[in-house]
């Protein structure tokens, strides 16, 4: 559950860090407070937003299980552990 998680964190940071390295390309440098103006931290906020969404929309339409598949849980055969996996 912590995967999700973590990749959502990372899409909502992204466009965060990637302005940061624009500006550190560039003359501005990143540190300036002026260059982190409420008009484009609402917009890095509302590309942050989008890409999260738009992250778990991919995540949940082919990530998982095939449709129509059954999960077979974690059991013991002859001695041995087999991983629950989806047939």
């Amino acid at each position: 559950m912590i995967r999700p998680l973590l990749i959502g964190l990372a899409l909502f940071l992204a466009p965060f860090a990637a302005y940061a390295l624009y500006l550190w390309a560039t003359e501005d440098g990143p540190a300036r407070g002026s260059a982190w103006s409420p008009l484009v931290l609402r917009w890095l906020t509302i590309a942050a937003l989008v890409l999260m969404v738009a992250g778990f929309v991919v995540w949940a339409q082919y990530g998982g299980a095939p449709p129509g598949a059954t999960y077979v849980p974690a059991h013991m055969e002859n001695g041995q552990f087999v991983r629950g996996t989806f047939k």
